[in-house]
């Protein structure tokens, strides 16, 4: 009887023993792998797509399989501020968010919300490859009581310029006045539409499409490739290209997940979040050629606007929020333009 059990308890052990090995997924030399889960809201289409797939293969390159960047695209795991607050709690590892979304948990990031802020793209870009840029990602790991906000960035992603689309032509701030324009839930987004005489309404971007067929709101603002990838032209035909807004995204790593790897491996992330960030920029850069394409093809009438009246309405919105830290990096991204 005491042979039967010890054999009975032999083969239990052996068999658990079997089923822990297994559910190790081996990386390099047979360790087990690390398996970071990555978000963004966007579909597969997308250039940030794109970038964070290169910045997946990069991570398993660097780390010899020993780390794997599980992507989930679309929203699948909640809204950005979902997966911001996943992030900060550790229960989410790398997000890819708006800068404007990142407004209400690092308040210095409202700097990049502000309309007009930078003159042009290579003005835009020159910028975010400075020390002024690494900076403000710096700033990005202390929320605004000065405490540790969980949250480290890793690197920019292009989202180019953000621009209104309507069911009819807008050439001034006047074409604006009285219509309903989708935004973000960003204090600043909202306050910049009012100051040019249209109505602010924040609803979440895998609404919105349902929101312009059913006419709850006139129109929205953002970027070619993501007017066209939203099929947003089968409801508006008029996009007008003010610059209003130059809203990088970032890519974001959890603070807990990058204390939990090894000063090696946190090497291996960051290079390979700065070579993904190359990539991405020309994944943009060919994805708005073949957006502008296909909005042609699609009927829809493109304008360039004089953006001078724009900029001078949206003056007080610059104004109530230049002030502490926004000011102080304002000061610098003005001279960098000169």
């Amino acid at each position: 009887m005491k042979t039967a059990s010890f054999t009975f308890g032999l083969l239990v052990g052996i068999l658990v023993t079997a089923f822990i090995f297994a559910s190790l997924k081996p990386g390099a030399g047979g360790s087990a792998q690390t398996v970071l889960k990555a978000v963004h809201s966007l579909p597969t289409n997308h250039p940030v797509h794109k970038g964070i797939e290169h910045f997946a293969r990069r991570v398993e390159a660097y780390s010899q399989g020993s780390i794997r960047v599980e992507i989930f695209p679309n929203g699948q795991l909640g809204s950005e501020v979902s997966s911001l607050e996943q992030i900060q709690e550790g229960s989410l590892d790398i997000a890819k968010v708006s800068t404007a979304a990142l407004g209400n948990f690092v308040p210095v990031a409202q700097l990049f919300s502000l309309p007009y802020v930078f003159g042009d793209n290579a003005h835009y870009w020159s910028v975010l490859d400075s020390s002024i840029g690494k900076q403000l990602l710096k700033e990005l790991e202390t929320n605004a009581s000065g405490k540790p906000s969980g949250i480290s960035g890793l690197t920019y992603f292009d989202a180019g310029s953000r621009n209104f689309y309507t069911q009819r032509p807008i050439h001034s701030p006047a074409d604006l006045a009285g219509l309903k324009i989708r935004v973000m839930n960003d204090p600043v987004a909202i306050d910049m539409v009012k100051a040019l005489g249209a109505a602010p309404t924040p609803i979440s971007w895998g609404e919105l499409y349902t929101a312009l067929q059913q006419g709850v709101v006139d129109g929205a603002e953002n970027n070619p490739p993501s007017f066209v990838s939203s099929r947003h032209f089968e409801v508006c035909q008029e996009f007008s290209f003010d610059h209003h807004t130059r809203i990088p995204d970032v890519l974001l790593i959890s603070s807990i997940t990058l204390e939990k790897l090894s000063t090696e491996a946190q090497g291996w992330i960051q290079k390979a979040a700065d070579e993904s960030s190359q990539f991405q920029r020309e994944a943009w850069n060919a994805g708005v050629e073949e957006a502008l394409e296909q909005m042609r093809s699609q009927g829809v009438t493109i304008y360039e606007v004089d953006q001078a009246p724009f900029r001078e309405a949206t003056q007080p919105v610059r104004d109530k929020y230049a002030s502490g830290q926004i000011q102080f990096y304002l000061d610098q991204i003005v001279t960098l333009n000169k």
